[in-house]
């Protein structure tokens, strides 16, 4: 295999890994959004359960009662969400801009009274963290199968166990949404809830199942960012990947698998931006890392502009339901 193969391989490896908060996100915001409820709040919830998860985690010596700990907290989050807009008929989007800005400055503040590091957690030794795993047979397949086995080891090989949870997370919300009754009723309430509403089913419980779900997605988004590839909590750690994610799930049609797809070019996107730092391309010379680090914002600015007039949503996204009496 080439050099340039192997490094386009790696680049996939890395893609993989800084797409899984993307895709969590993304299959959240499925949820909630095809129950009619628009989630802006994709990047406050994530970021209140990284917090959550790796204080937790230092506190208790394990990355799963973290875990456990960030799911509720995201859950919570949801609720509030759900209260303010479900129950009170709020404003989908102010409410869901609310919880990010709380959730911005709110773990700051517990960050600092907590552990007085400037708003982040200590770094987490390895027994707190979620590892990577490494696949059987892997120095067989490297040494016996020719090319597939450098993609074993390289690609699929040594990732933790939320990498192929996120991975998943697609096929199960596919599944849900397309295969279930719950989900045509999930899809029915985001389309018409008064056609579900006359059929005896609650609009307001199935659009509160659907924020629920959301907020255990986000939990494990968040999760993963301060217990798997990071090792701890630092301030604004999200960076936009709700935003991302949310333009992803817009960019993929409300729909899982090209939502996955999308997630994973803009995870494409960063993982090269970050390996061509510095490196001195023929006839361009060295690109700015400034640059390179914005080309996801970018690349998310330009979809959307580009395809949201092309794009159907849900067609009663952002409604309150009123019930008729």
């Amino acid at each position: 295999m080439t050099d340039f193969w192997f490094q386009f391989l790696l680049a996939l490896d890395s893609t993989l890994r800084v797409a899984t908060p993307l895709i969590f996100c993304a299959m959240a915001g499925i949820f909630s959004e095809r129950s009619g409820i628009i989630d802006i709040s994709l990047e406050g919830k994530m970021l209140m359960a990284a917090f959550v998860a790796a204080a937790t985690a230092y506190a208790t010596g394990s990355a799963w009662i973290g875990a456990i700990a960030a799911i509720i907290v995201s859950i919570i989050a949801s609720l509030i969400h759900g209260f303010a807009c479900i129950i009170h008929r709020g404003n989908q989007v102010i409410s869901g801009l609310a919880i990010n800005i709380l959730a911005s400055g709110l773990t700051v503040i517990i960050g600092i009274a907590l552990f007085r590091q400037g708003g982040q957690t200590p770094t987490l030794p390895r027994t707190s963290r979620f590892n990577s795993l490494e696949l059987p047979f892997v120095d067989f397949m490297e040494q016996n199968v020719p090319i597939f086995g450098i993609i074993y080891k390289e690609l699929l090989s040594d990732h933790n166990i939320l990498v192929w949870a996120a991975l998943a997370s697609v096929g199960v919300t596919f599944y849900i949404l397309f295969k279930t009754t719950f989900g045509l009723r999930l899809r029915a309430v985001g389309e018409k809830p008064e056609a579900i509403d006359s059929a005896g089913i609650s609009v307001t419980r199935m659009r509160f199942q659907a924020i629920i779900i959301a907020g255990i997605l986000c939990g494990l988004a968040g999760v993963y960012l301060s217990t798997a590839t990071g090792a701890g909590f630092v301030k604004e750690m999200t960076a936009g990947k709700g935003y991302i994610a949310l333009a992803a799930m817009i960019f993929g049609k409300w729909k899982p698998v090209p939502a996955l797809f999308a997630c994973l070019l803009f995870g494409f996107l960063e993982a090269v931006a970050a390996r061509v730092q510095g490196v001195e391309i023929m006839l361009i010379g060295e690109i700015s890392s400034d640059l390179l680090i914005a080309l996801p914002y970018l690349l998310t600015v330009i979809l959307l502009a580009g395809f949201i007039g092309g794009v159907t949503p849900p067609r009663a996204i952002g409604q309150p339901y009123i019930k008729e009496r």
